[in-house]
């Protein structure tokens, strides 16, 4: 008899640029496309509203990126916080990735606003800690590797009882777990090498106002298939979890 397959929700919580979105889709696209295709996935969007009712109708739940603020507390987004509280009181998994990792933090009561440097944009690394070596999701995950990133805002502060599972020398809050299952990750495990090429494209005027060399980026940019695989782990634990 063959097992039901896992469900798993996407919030999506906005929308990439309009050039990028007509090119590759939307986030929840990119999403779709990483994680595994023996999965059963809905998406909702958070930004006009959309919540799910009781988080442990599902198996796994995964927050995108956003160009909103976490820090601008619109009612959508303390809405889906409060849901994400509840998520993670009923020990459903959970991926927060940018926006998501930003939320979460938020929701479990971390203080998240904009880093105190700037902008951090373009392919960089990403150390894992000690902390990470027994992490059910990041296991035996590289101790350095390559991501892809572009944030203003961070979690400047963890919630209590958070564990921190990885950092940069510009992003001290790259990746934690608080609980047994929900993480959040400030960089974009969902965003292809082009991708990135796209928003650091788009963002260039922006980037050279606050005396970045755009091109320089651009031409920095790599893969990042350690930080894309995540998704395929997360889907594995999300099966996981399900079968026992």
């Amino acid at each position: 008899m063959s097992q039901p397959i896992p469900r798993v929700v996407i919030l999506k919580t906005g929308s990439t640029y309009p050039s990028i979105k007509e090119q590759f889709g939307d986030f929840d696209e990119w999403f779709v496309r990483g994680l595994s295709p023996r999965l059963d996935i809905t998406v909702l969007d958070t930004e006009a509203g959309e919540l799910p009712t009781d988080p442990t109708d599902w198996d796994g739940i995964v927050v995108t990126g956003s160009p909103a603020m976490v820090s601008d507390r619109e009612p959508w987004s303390e809405n889906a916080a409060k849901w994400l509280a509840r998520a993670v009181d009923k020990a459903v998994p959970l991926l927060g990735v940018c926006y998501g990792h930003q939320l979460l933090a938020h929701a479990l009561g971390g203080e998240v606003g904009y880093h105190p440097f700037g902008r951090e944009s373009g392919t960089r690394d990403v150390e894992m800690l000690a902390s990470a070596q027994d992490d059910p999701l990041f296991r035996d995950f590289p101790g350095s590797f390559r991501a892809q990133l572009t944030h203003k805002q961070s979690v400047l502060r963890l919630p209590q009882g958070a564990v921190l599972l990885g950092r940069n020398e510009f992003e001290p809050h790259q990746a934690f777990r608080m609980g047994t299952c929900a993480w959040g990750v400030q960089f974009h495990p969902e965003f292809s090498e082009a991708i990135m090429r796209a928003y650091l494209g788009v963002q260039a005027p922006d980037l050279e106002r606050e005396g970045f060399d755009s091109s320089a980026m651009i031409d920095s940019v790599t893969g990042a298939p350690e930080a894309s695989a995540l998704l395929e782990r997360f889907s594995i634990l999300v099966t996981k979890n399900k079968t026992g």
